[in-house]
């Protein structure tokens, strides 16, 4: 274990890391030690970002290390700015930095599990060849929730999505699997790993979306011969920063172009549904099932749910990192009474799992001062995971007659922050119709609840629903964060002394 701040011996020479520089790295630094050259090809990533290079992959590199795997990963990108991580990983042999941190120590160590990169830009030929190649076994994404081209009430593709049509992810899927229905034919799985509900049904809605566009024989042989199974991933993993960079080499001697920062935990669920070969994922900490569904209510209408109800309100306060925001007792208090009082109650039972004590662990995982998530990450995409995070809470409560007040205060923040049109906003796919909406709010606050491609007709049309924004953002507005996490709390019959109830 290494201390975090701890500095480098001044006679520890900075090496750039590279499969030539593994054995200077140090022997507090765990590099892998299997032969990265005769590992195969089998899983093809799209989306390479801070997540997948701190989940998957490290699961993957942990099977090569004990032995249990020669599967490798090529990973992939099928944007334009993507050209970034193509350079960082090429330029390093495709190795890179993993620095889990907690309050009392960081790890280091070097990931081996990523063998290639593709960037899908301007020409995807090489990708689709990839993906279609008999080595392939399985086809992995984290795209972001708002990477998928399908209706989040009725879970139908949508053509007319920016995230839909040629060039796209799942158009680009869709050509591959059809070279490979047309070459080699062997069944392959395609597995997201988002933070969506049914990710494996959307995914699959999505790719035969696409596949439909090229002919009904592969929307036949997707049918038989390709798998979607659902996952459920958690892994708490912040934007990279200059000062992760910096802190790796004076502390290390490791110049890495764009390592990666976690916190230590790290859960993943997935259904045992593969069409081909699987990884031994059930030797390590991956719990494979038949039924996922249980636990990606748990972790979306909490871990998801939570991050998402936070943020705004912290932004609207200043406040930049997540662990500075649950040392505000007011938002503390309130993350813990939304998860408690509004989410909780309407969760489907998750056997094996005490709900109190995993809201209990999610409030130290928030708090962990060491990890540095950015309140501004967390701040993106709010049309795509409010939907999916916070929405089906809500409406469940409506039914079920209970709060949703806390809820309602959390889209009050978010709506009042689209007012002041953030330029890290930017990736959001319907961007521009939230902050529309939320600008309309300053006349007529129930304004946003207009924003059906969020809201759907039915919270529109929700009386209750709507007097709980309008009186939250009415509050928000006129005396701030703070009073307004107060008046809530004491509507609810919540603690607001300094407790955590």
């Amino acid at each position: 274990m290494l201390v975090y701040g701890a500095s480098v011996s001044p006679t520890t020479r900075t090496s750039a890391v590279s499969n030539q520089s593994l054995p200077q790295l140090g022997a507090e630094v765990a590099v892998p030690k299997y032969d990265r050259s005769g590992l195969r090809p089998s899983i093809v990533h799209i989306g390479v970002g801070g997540f997948h290079r701190a989940h998957l992959a490290t699961y993957v590199n942990e099977l090569c290390a004990a032995g249990r795997s020669e599967w490798a990963i090529v990973g992939s990108g099928v944007r334009a700015d993507d050209s970034a991580m193509a350079e960082a990983l090429l330029g390093q042999d495709c190795l890179y930095s993993l620095i889990s941190r907690d309050s009392d120590t960081t790890t280091v160590e070097i990931i081996g599990s990523i063998i290639d990169y593709i960037h899908a830009v301007p020409d995807a030929a090489r990708l689709v060849e990839q993906i279609a190649a008999p080595a392939t076994e399985i086809v992995s994404l984290t795209i972001t929730e708002g990477g998928y081209p399908v209706d989040d009430v009725t879970g139908e593709y949508l053509p007319a999505s920016k995230n839909a049509g040629p060039g796209s992810t799942f158009a680009i899927i869709a050509e591959a699997l059809e070279l490979r229905r047309t070459t080699n034919a062997k069944p392959i799985t395609v597995m997201s790993c988002d933070n969506i509900m049914g990710n494996g049904a959307v995914t699959k809605s999505a790719t035969l979306g696409e596949a439909a566009c090229i002919s009904a024989e592969l929307v036949e042989w997707i049918s038989a011969s390709v798998s979607f199974p659902n996952s459920m991933v958690d892994r708490i993993t912040p934007a990279t920063s200059p000062a992760d960079q910096e802190w790796l080499i004076a502390t290390h001697g490791i110049d890495d172009a764009w390592p990666v920062v976690a916190e230590p935990f790290r859960q993943w669920v997935i259904e045992d549904d593969f069409a081909g070969e699987r990884l031994p994922l059930d030797e390590l900490d991956v719990i494979v099932t038949h039924d996922v569904e249980p636990y990606e209510f748990m972790k979306l209408r909490l871990l998801n749910a939570g991050h998402s109800c936070l943020a705004y309100l912290a932004a609207l306060d200043g406040i930049e990192l997540v662990d500075e925001a649950m040392a505000d007792p007011n938002i503390r208090r309130y993350v813990d009474a939304l998860l408690h009082h509004e989410a909780k109650p309407v969760l489907p039972a998750v056997a094996g799992i005490d709900v109190d004590v995993y809201i209990g662990s999610l409030i130290e995982r928030f708090s962990n001062p060491a990890v540095g998530d950015q309140i501004a990450r967390l701040c993106l995409d709010g049309t795509a995971k409010f939907p999916k995070f916070l929405l089906p809470t809500v409406r469940a409560q409506l039914d079920a007659g209970g709060s949703v007040r806390l809820s309602a205060l959390a889209l009050a923040g978010w709506c009042e922050y689209l007012t002041q049109a953030r330029d890290t906003l930017a990736a959001d796919p319907l961007l521009d119709q939230a902050i529309d909406h939320a600008n309309q709010s300053q006349q007529d606050p129930a304004a946003f609840l207009g924003f059906t491609d969020v809201f759907g007709a039915d919270l529109r049309g929700a009386d209750r629903f709507t007097d709980a924004f309008v009186r939250a953002l009415g509050h928000l507005r006129s005396q701030g964060v703070a009073s307004a996490i107060n008046a809530t709390l004491q509507e609810v019959g919540r603690p607001h002394d300094g407790s955590i109830g």
